[in-house]
C-alpha cells in the first residue's frame, strides 16, 4: 500500500541515484572508445596490462575495460527500475568496486594477472566508487516511506 502523498509510480531517490551512476558508467564506457579523450588510443588492446590507452590521460583502459563499464551501466539502468534493484546495484556494485580496489593493490600491474587492466589511478577511483556507491545505497534507502511504496 502506498504511503499518503507518495505516488505509486514515482521514482525514489535511490532509483534516481542508481540511474545517474549507471549513466556515468555508460558515458565512461563510450568515452573510452574515443581517440583524443582516450590518449594513446592506438595502443589499446582487448585486455591485459599491455594496453597503454588512458581515459582522460589518467585511467588505463582496454576494450574489455570499456565493455565492462558499458555492461555495468546497462545493468544499472535495468536494476534502477525498482527500489530494491537500485539499492542492490549501488550496494552490490560498491562492494564489487572495493574488491577491485583491493585486487588492484595486491597484483603486479605489469603481469598477466592485470587482465582488465588497472593502474594506480584506477585503483583509487575504484575505492572512491565503492565507498560512494555503498554510501548512496545505504543512505538513500533508509527512509521507510520510500521502501514501503516500492513493494
Amino acid at each position: 500500500m502506498a504511503q499518503a502523498g507518495i505516488s505509486k509510480n514515482s521514482t525514489t531517490t535511490v532509483q534516481k541515484a542508481a540511474t545517474a551512476v549507471a549513466v556515468v558508467f555508460l558515458v565512461v564506457g563510450v568515452l573510452g572508445f574515443i581517440p583524443g579523450i582516450t590518449t594513446d588510443y592506438d595502443t589499446m588492446t582487448f585486455g591485459g596490462h599491455h594496453s597503454e590507452a588512458k581515459l582522460l590521460g589518467i585511467f588505463q583502459v582496454s576494450i574489455l575495460h570499456n565493455i565492462v563499464h558499458l555492461l555495468f551501466g546497462i545493468a544499472g539502468l535495468a536494476l534502477a527500475r525498482s527500489f530494491s534493484g537500485a539499492r542492490n546495484y549501488l550496494i552490490g556494485g560498491g562492494i564489487v568496486y572495493l574488491v577491485l580496489w583491493i585486487y588492484g593493490l595486491v597484483i603486479d600491474q605489469t603481469s598477466s594477472v592485470n587482465f582488465v587492466p588497472v593502474n594506480t589511478a584506477d585503483n583509487w577511483l575504484h575505492f572512491v566508487l565503492g565507498v560512494g556507491m555503498i554510501g548512496l545505497g545505504v543512505a538513500l534507502s533508509r527512509d521507510v516511506r520510500t521502501h514501503a511504496h516500492s513493494r
